[in-house]
């Protein structure tokens, strides 16, 4: 490739790829296996009894790394995946947002301006996830980051890069002091969390309707809707991390890209994997940790792993092409990922998370992600050879259009 770099107008610097308007490979990889690894967490929530309401209840804290085997294996999946991908999926949203703010800087066109019109739908897609499908939905705190994050890009380095360390430094902060609460109210030999879901909460999850749990949702949308509001910080400083990222050229396929890769794989797995280590054997009083403080380093580990073993592909095979194709359609996998666990696992549905229960557990679990995982890749690489974008994609691209030219 050309040039390391480019530098606009109020001094940022961007990748060649980004201004030049390309599409970049390993953001597509990356972001179809961040959607399956957020379904190796959200799994286990739709599995578990209470569904929803027990990762407010305790009960979802995790499988030991002791006694049976599949004690063992949950635990470890569950290290693996929590909060990680998450982690991921939130950088590349915030360098996609850095590639469209390029776009429209190229273009001429003012910034924030549409874009908008795009955190505002993304905003109404997440409140429509949430109310039918899924109480834990990241859309809607997606959209209030995108639209602090698209202010910021408008604003000098110094602006953003204080931004950035305000946003980490609370989010640590608040971490550290809802932590030290946990494990201050916990009893000798006990947990400060609950632990424990009424029965009421398990009956409407594993034989109650559809619209039983939308009421239960509205009811309780204050308590569910809090960790995007307790991880705004988080949120923010991720995304500005990603546009950072793209910045310097780290998703490029030259030199440069290849040798920040390697050294986010050495620093984010030698931090990360120690500290939730850490976080995971202490108990699960340190959960808000290790899911929202050491979870985002291990991210940005994963973020090199990706990178380094993309760029050891020469010749992409049917699961790197499947994987992309999930990261172009990934709005829409996100979405049908959630419906097709909640209507196996959930009483209007096959109801399996009560029939399976117990010897059957995690096992069945871990198998139910497999598939769905293999059939969100199969779906959106067929899905592409018809189509240009996924169907969410698409409504989302027609419905802006429609709105942008009634806007003055």
């Amino acid at each position: 490739m050309g040039g390391m770099t480019t530098t606009t107008g109020n001094g940022a610097a961007t990748a060649p790829e980004a201004t030049a308007g390309r599409r970049l490979p390993l953001l597509d990889v990356a972001r179809g296996i961040a959607i399956i690894g957020t379904l190796m967490t959200n799994v286990w929530i739709f599995t578990q009894p209470g569904g929803e309401w027990a990762v407010l209840s305790g009960g979802t804290s995790g499988g030991a790394f002791s006694g049976s085997a599949g004690e063992a294996a949950e635990g470890v999946f569950r290290l693996v995946a929590d909060g990680k991908f998450l982690s991921l999926l939130t950088i590349l949203f915030g360098a996609g947002l850095a590639i469209q703010y390029e776009s429209a800087r190229r273009r001429g066109l003012p910034w924030p301006g549409r874009y908008r019109w795009r955190a505002l739908f993304l905003l109404a897609e997440g409140t429509v996830h949430f109310v039918l499908v899924f109480a834990w939905d990241v859309l809607m705190g997606y959209a209030v980051a995108a639209l602090v994050t698209a202010w910021l890009l408008a604003r000098s380095e110094r602006a953003r890069r204080r931004a950035t360390g305000w946003a980490a430094g609370a989010h640590l902060a608040l971490m550290g002091l809802l932590t030290a609460a946990l494990v201050g109210l916990a009893e000798p030999g006990g947990s400060g969390t609950d632990g424990g879901v009424s029965q009421r909460v398990v009956d409407l999850y594993a034989h109650g309707g559809w619209g039983d749990q939308i009421v239960f949702r509205l009811q309780n949308a204050v308590a569910l809707r809090m960790e995007p509001v307790l991880t705004f910080g988080l949120l923010l400083f991720l995304f500005l991390l990603g546009v950072r990222l793209l910045r310097a050229g780290a998703f490029g396929g030259d030199d440069v890209g290849r040798r920040i890769r390697r050294r986010m794989l050495r620093w984010g797995l030698g931090l990360g994997v120690p500290l939730n280590v850490a976080c995971a054997t202490a108990g699960p009083d340190w959960f808000l940790l290790g899911r929202y403080g050491a979870a985002p380093f291990v991210a940005v580990g994963y973020l090199g792993l990706i990178g380094v073993v993309v760029d050891r592909v020469r010749r992409p095979g049917r699961l790197t092409r499947a994987v992309t194709s999930l990261g172009r359609t990934a709005l829409s996998g996100y979405v049908l990922q959630n419906v097709l666990c909640a209507c196996v696992a959930y009483g209007f549905g096959l109801g399996l998370a009560e029939r399976l229960d117990g010897a059957w557990r995690p096992w069945w679990v871990i198998g139910l992600w497999a598939a769905v995982s293999a059939l969100l890749l199969v779906a959106s690489t067929l899905w592409l050879r018809h189509f240009t974008a996924g169907p969410l994609e698409a409504l989302q691209r027609r419905v802006l259009g429609l709105a942008e030219k009634r806007s003055p």
